[in-house]
Order: structure tokens, then C-alpha cells, then sequence
């Protein structure tokens, strides 16, 4: 049997190229403590020699002909230009007839026309941080001074947009923007972004002197506390409900909330687009500067460490029986609350880091936004349930709309 069997879905590893370091210093960044894992004093970047040896053994792991290469921080733009020069340059390389697709993850407050033509060049999609209007994204993402980044970050977007860059916002919902769904999501309708992500963010916080501060979701509630900005898990669900039902009124099939296609995926039957609603994981790593590989980008911690590309083959680590049993854990370890619920199918259980309050039934394992998804699932069901019967029948699942205004008239 092919190594590969275990997986018939594309590998992922994500390119950590600078480590942790980042010209920010948001308040609720996981990333940054990780360079207490290693040397502080180290210069923590990728050498040119890790990034070749990464590109052919990551190009030639692969059991499809795409191939998608992700770049992480960190802020990936603190490596200078001519990295990625470099690295389009190994990968025509090692291609061997295989597409190679780029996807880079910025703050976007070092962005210029250098970088934008470079970017649409080579066809990168470009990620952006930002958290909404500039009240709600100011409130924790500023740099190493305490200055606001919002206005830095807009004049990136407008760069993209001037080069015709390809790009989509990822936002963070946390304790004080979660009350302000519309506001939100009005702001990134006036930006005109067409693709959006909503990632809740959830952290509990040692109360030891760990230089590690943010807990896995195995430590025990006695030695963590939830990190303030958590967001709280009911206003989860409200946030949204409140999102989807402005979504559902005119921007269906306009504009793609990766959580509402992800649903809908579910629905149907389909592989999710993120994969903490799917039933396992494990296929996405991620690789540090120096070589270490970790079966997550949550879960950078040493007992998640796999090892190095410079001992040990690529595909070997992500293949590993370590990991595959990482990514069926998701499913195995689900409680038993999760095993009876309607909507197991939708969700199965979130992702692992979240995963560390008990259920009813006094068992470990439920995701600490239960209740906010169940809130969602529950609301969006009848909707969802439409936009199913639609694509089985061949037709559009926008047509939701006009069902959707139909059925508020009748109520």
C-alpha cells in the first residue's frame, strides 16, 4: 500500500518564513510567545537551504496535481521581497507538470506596489487581517509602539485593489466586536471584499510562570482561566445569526462567508472548506523556520511536535500513525452530548483547541462555543435545508433568497 493511502485529500503544511515575528503586537496573537520555544536570540528566520529542501520534498509529497503553498507568521512580509522571488523560482523548478498555487497571510500594513505586482504576478491570493471598522479592529491590533494599525492596513487593501490582487479578510471575532454583527458586516460590503472569514477567538491562559502562556485544551480548568478577550460563546451565536440573516437578504452567491458555505458543504455532504467543521483533520500542518513540523498551527506546542525535515522526510511526519491518530482523534475523543446531537454532522465537535469544557453529562471533550453553534445551526436549518433541496435539483441555492423574504412575509 502507497504511504499516501491514509489521505486522499491534498497535504498541507503552512510556511511559518519568519517564525512568530510580526511588526504587530495584537493582544490576542497566539503566534507570538512561540519564539519562547526556541533560541530568543537566534535570528529565526528561513534559510534559503530549508526553503528549497521544503519546496521539493512538499511538491513531491503530493498525491494531486495542485498543489497549494501557504505563508504564515508571524508576518510573512518581514522576509524581503527577494525570498519569494526565490521561492517562485524553486518551485517552477520541482513542479514537474504540477500547478502551483501561492496563498500568503498579512496584516497588511507592510504592503507597496513592489509587493502588489509581485503578488499579481504570480497570481497569490493575499490574505488580510483586519477586524472590522476601525473602533472594533484598533480596540487589540496595534504594533510594538501601542500605535492603532487600521489605517495602515486600509491603505494595503487599496493597494491590492489598485493591482488588481486577488484577496479576502479574515476577522476576528472577539469580546467587543461580537456585539456588532451588522455594523461588521456592513464594513466589509463598503470595502466591496467578496470573501470573508469569521474566526472566533478562544484562549485560556496559564496561571503558572510557563514562558508558554496560552494552554492546550488538555490542561486541567483548575490551571487555566479564559483569556478576556475570548469571545463568549452565546454571543457567538448571535453574532451569527444576526450575520447570516443580513447575508441571507440580497448577497447569496455574491458574497462567500466561509462559515455559511462550510454549513451548507455539511448539508449536503460535502467536504467542508475549513477544517474544524470537518470530521477529522490532521491533513494540515504546519512547519516553523527551522525545520520542525507540528500537526497544527493551534497546536504549536511541544507535545505536537512531529519532528524535522532535516531527520526526517516530509511526508513521513504528516503520514505518521501520530498524526493520522492526531486527525481522527477529532471524531474519536468526541463526549457523548456531541454523539447525541442533531447536528453532529454539521460541526463534529469544532476544532480540538476549543474543545476543554465538559458536557451534560459531566464529560470532558465539548467545544467551549457549543451552545453559540447550536444557537446558529438551529436558526440557519430551514434555510439551509432550501439551498439542499435546490442544489439536488440542479438550481441556483441563491434562489433562497426570495424564499427566504417569502417565508418572513408569511411569518
Amino acid at each position: 500500500m502507497s504511504i499516501f493511502a491514509p489521505f486522499a485529500k491534498p497535504m498541507y503544511v503552512m510556511l511559518k518564513p519568519v517564525g512568530s515575528k510580526c511588526n504587530l503586537r495584537c493582544d490576542y496573537c497566539f503566534y507570538l510567545e512561540k519564539a519562547n520555544l526556541y533560541n530568543r536570540n537566534s535570528n529565526q528566520v528561513m534559510s534559503d537551504e530549508l526553503l528549497e529542501r521544503f519546496t521539493q520534498q512538499y511538491i513531491e509529497s503530493q498525491t494531486q496535481p495542485q498543489v497549494m503553498f501557504t505563508w504564515h507568521g508571524g508576518e510573512p512580509l518581514m522576509r524581503p521581497l527577494s525570498f519569494y522571488q526565490k521561492a517562485i523560482k524553486l518551485q517552477k523548478k520541482y513542479a514537474a507538470g504540477r500547478q502551483i498555487d501561492n496563498s500568503i497571510q498579512t496584516n497588511g500594513t507592510l504592503l507597496n506596489d513592489d509587493w502588489c505586482r509581485f503578488f499579481r504576478e504570480n497570481n497569490f491570493l493575499v490574505g488580510i487581517s483586519v477586524d472590522g471598522p476601525q473602533k472594533f479592529h484598533d480596540r487589540y491590533r496595534r504594533d510594538q509602539m501601542g500605535r492603532p494599525s487600521f489605517v495602515r492596513v486600509m491603505r494595503g487593501i487599496e493597494l491590492l485593489k489598485k493591482h488588481h490582487v486577488e484577496y479576502n479578510c479574515m476577522a476576528v471575532v472577539n469580546d467587543y466586536n461580537v456585539d456588532h454583527p451588522l455594523e461588521f458586516y456592513h464594513f466589509f460590503k463598503e470595502i466591496e471584499c467578496q470573501y470573508l472569514q469569521f474566526a472566533p477567538i478562544v484562549e485560556r491562559i496559564r496561571k503558572t510562570d510557563s514562558p508558554l502562556k496560552l494552554a492546550m485544551p488538555e490542561e486541567e480548568e483548575s490551571e487555566v482561566e479564559l483569556a478576556p478577550f475570548t469571545v463568549p460563546a452565546d454571543k457567538w451565536g448571535t453574532f451569527l445569526c444576526k450575520l447570516f440573516d443580513e447575508w441571507i437578504k440580497e448577497d447569496v452567491g455574491k458574497i462567500f462567508i466561509q462559515l455559511f458555505d462550510s454549513t451548507l458543504a455539511n448539508w449536503v455532504g460535502e467536504q467542508p472548506g475549513v477544517c474544524t467543521m470537518a470530521k477529522t483533520c490532521g491533513h494540515a500542518g504546519v512547519m516553523e523556520f527551522n525545520g520542525d513540523v507540528y500537526s497544527c498551527d493551534h497546536f504549536v506546542f511541544p507535545a505536537y511536535r512531529l519532528g524535522n525535515i532535516y531527520s526526517t522526510p516530509l511526508a513521513s511526519l504528516m503520514y505518521s500513525e501520530r498524526q493520522l491518530t492526531f486527525g481522527n482523534n477529532k471524531f474519536d475523543t468526541l463526549p457523548q452530548q456531541c454523539r447525541e446531537c442533531e447536528f453532529l454532522f454539521a460541526c463534529y465537535g469544532g476544532c480540538p483547541k476549543d474543545r476543554f469544557i465538559r458536557d451534560k453529562y459531566g464529560n470532558k471533550g465539548l467545544n467551549y462555543l457549543c451552545s453559540g453553534y447550536n444557537k446558529y445551526f438551529t436558526h440557519v436549518a430551514p434555510y439551509m435545508d432550501f439551498m439542499k433541496q435546490e442544489l439536488l435539483a440542479g438550481r441556483p441555492p441563491a434562489n433562497v433568497m426570495k424564499w427566504a423574504s417569502n417565508r418572513k412575509t408569511a411569518h
